[in-house]
């Protein structure tokens, strides 16, 4: 069925927003910014996780793999805090790095502020979906959104998921002539 929303996993990683003691703000960020940059049909798969890699690791195998999700995005979790685990957590169920996503992400951040270095955003992929790593920050969610997403679909072209289409007023998605 060609016009099915594609499932995007959206996954926030909060010790508290998962115990219910803070409102999630990352995940709502996420969805915001999709429904700027998305012109295709998708729908959110939401899942909101406490900073325990085995917890965080399932969540994403069960989006890949059981949900079908073609992209997956998360946010927290990426600092240098001792329960910052996001990456790790990511590393551990991709099959493959793109350590390109988070170099760019930083380099958008730092243009705001400093501590943008500390930041350890990262992106990879397992089977058919890319897994992307925000910041924990909604202000900074939508921007490192925007710096990344034209490479996005063409990304998901590459390894079989279905084809994003952005709104171009919003974000250009790059595609080779022809793809």
């Amino acid at each position: 069925m060609p016009d099915a929303p594609a499932p995007i996993g959206v996954v926030t990683v909060s010790d508290r927003a998962s115990r219910g003691i803070y409102e999630d703000k990352g995940g709502p960020a996420i969805e915001a910014a999709l429904a700027r940059i998305l012109a295709s049909p998708w729908r959110a798969v939401r899942r909101v996780v406490p900073d325990e890699r085995p917890v965080i690791e399932a969540a994403l195998r069960e989006l890949a793999d059981a949900e079908g999700c073609a992209l997956i995005v998360t946010t927290g979790g990426t600092g240098p805090a001792p329960r910052d685990v996001t990456p790790e957590a990511t590393e551990a169920v991709c099959e493959r790095m793109l350590p390109g996503f988070g170099e760019l992400m930083r380099a958008v951040s730092l243009r705001a502020v400093p501590t943008a270095i500390l930041s350890r955003q990262t992106a990879g992929t397992r089977g058919r979906s890319l897994i992307v790593n925000l910041p924990g920050k909604p202000s900074a969610i939508g921007e490192c959104l925007d710096a990344v997403f034209p490479a996005i679909p063409y990304c998901i072209d590459l390894i079989g998921g279905p084809r994003l289409e952005t709104d171009p007023a919003v974000c250009k998605a790059f595609r080779p002539a022809g793809a």
